[in-house]
């Protein structure tokens, strides 16, 4: 009898490693879920704190060496890259379909039959989850909000912000294919808070002061490139026909800064830097430079002004031509108290720019985080519905999946019986963070919903009472659930299939 246990523990042996990495992991995330979740203290190996409550940050900035946990972040990277919101429920999703799902092997039950089980029950679990969905009735359903300030962690000003950008964006935005609204999310250590109806850039400006006053009617001109003159090899320099060249070039480069003048450009944004000459014309001319700005903000800042971006090379084109490629705003100034150039009324698309501000540096990183999470959740919202939240549909989605179960004859229904108990993981986590016994409080849900035949109640985290989370507002979107349960799907059937762990020679 020992030695078959001795065997067992050896075939079983990576299984049980790789399942234990995977719920250190968990554990590190579990307790900040849900509105009575806590924070986590990350520390750096130069004494560097930072405290959040995200989950994404916390994975994102964890020192992880097991191959197994790797895996599980990748999860979560695929959660926030796709989505945005609920890494921490795709985390404890998938550590709980691994947990159950070792339990059903080491129990005899085939890996195979288990993982073909998972699949199955993570298909059809998405699948009802997408049939229960409740749609958002366009930016200004006050659903909305709600869902704001859940993904928000209860924060009602940052809830209210991301709200009115999200009507000044339109719905046309938000359902852009390559639009992420979180991008629109910047922060400052300052108290205010607010949502400008344009561009924020961050560069500072030569000789910003001049700047500070408000230019209405401005043209922009965007270059992928340097505003400097052509150059010349240094060898060709010390003849006097690479002089005379050199002398041309000057003359023409200055040509084109007056081209600029007479087009009426009164905002130049480069990717690269600009020749003194250049600063110097600029800044005499009242046309605000800006250089060296990121390539994504010089794509919303075509997006927004109508500009299209140039080379060098187009500055030589004739002025009409030229004018083809530039942008126009309404109205443009540099604001010295936040260190931003302001850019509003573009010709082009619509945009808006939430600014969130806090007293401290530590504390306004967090709730940018928290703005950026409720931003992704009105997003996924507007594009994909809502569900109730606060785990009540997982748990009546649960029943579904064990009635389904009762139809199956195969070892695959083990592995359905996986995600059925997966299922109810977030809301016995919520209770537990909370305060509550987590079997108590799934078990009185999951009878209060049989007994009313509804989906949506749920668990009032402060008092411990079953609670109807769609009357009380508390809502998800269904985008955050559906790829949160099927990423989780994914990564659990791909460590159960672990059976071996081998470490490769290094590549010469």
């Amino acid at each position: 009898m020992k030695q078959t246990n001795q065997e067992g523990d050896e075939r079983y042996a990576a299984l049980i490693n790789n399942a234990g990495a995977i719920r250190a992991i968990c554990s590190a995330v579990e307790g900040t879920l849900g509105p009575k979740g806590l924070d986590t203290m990350l520390v750096g190996p130069n004494g560097d704190v930072l405290v959040t409550n995200d989950g994404a940050t916390i994975l994102a900035k964890m020192d992880v060496a097991h191959p197994a946990a790797r895996m599980l972040v990748q999860v979560a990277r695929s959660q926030q890259e796709r989505i945005g919101d609920g890494t921490t429920t795709a985390t404890v999703l998938a550590g709980a379909l691994v947990a159950e799902g070792v339990g059903q092997v080491t129990r005899g039950v085939p890996v195979a039959k288990v993982v073909q089980g998972i699949q199955e029950g993570v298909r059809f679990a998405a699948e009802r989850l997408i049939a229960r969905t409740r749609s958002v009735n366009g930016t200004d359903d006050p659903v909305l909000r709600r869902i704001a300030f859940v993904a928000g962690r209860e924060h009602a000003d940052i809830a209210d912000l991301v709200v009115e950008a999200a009507r000044r964006l339109g719905g046309g935005r938000l359902f852009e294919e390559n639009f992420r609204f979180a991008d629109l999310i910047i922060s400052h250590d300052r108290p205010a808070s607010e949502v400008w109806p344009g561009l924020l850039l961050g560069q500072k400006p030569f000789q910003p002061h001049q700047f500070e006053a408000e230019q209405t009617g401005a043209s922009v001109l965007v270059l992928y490139d340097a505003l400097e003159p052509e150059r010349l090899e240094e060898e060709a320099l010390v003849t006097e026909a690479g002089f005379q060249t050199f002398m041309k070039l000057k003359e023409r480069f200055a040509e084109h800064l007056r081209k600029l003048l007479a087009l009426g450009v009164r905002l130049v944004a480069l990717d690269r830097s600009a020749d003194p000459e250049a600063e110097q014309f600029c800044a005499d001319h009242g046309i605000m430079l800006l250089q060296r700005v990121p390539k994504l903000q010089l794509e919303r800042l075509c997006e927004h002004t109508g500009a299209k971006p140039a080379r060098r090379s187009a500055l030589a084109k004739a002025k009409d031509e030229l004018f083809a490629y530039l942008g126009h705003c309404e109205s443009l100034r540099y604001d010295s108290r936040i260190g931003r150039v302001r850019i509003a009324g573009g010709a082009g698309k619509p945009t808006a720019t939430v600014l969130v501000g806090a007293s401290t540096r530590d504390v306004v990183g967090e709730r940018a985080r928290i703005a950026k999470d409720a931003a992704a959740a009105v997003q996924a919202a507007v594009r994909g519905g809502y569900l109730p939240g606060g785990g009540s549909v997982e748990v009546a989605v649960a029943h579904e999946l064990e009635r389904y179960r009762e139809t199956m004859t195969g070892l695959e229904a083990f592995g359905v019986d996986a995600v059925a108990q997966s299922l109810r993981k977030p809301l016995a986590q919520m209770a537990q963070n909370a305060g509550f016994n987590p079997l108590e409080k799934v078990e009185a849900v999951k009878a209060a919903q049989l007994a009313a035949k509804s989906d949506s109640y749920g668990i009032d985290c402060d008092t411990g009472q079953v609670t109807d989370c769609l009357a009380a507002g508390v809502l998800d979107p269904t985008p955050v659930k559906v790829h949160a349960l099927q990423a989780a799907g994914e990564v659990a059937a791909a460590i159960l299939r672990i059976h071996t762990v081998i470490k490769m020679k290094a590549e010469e």
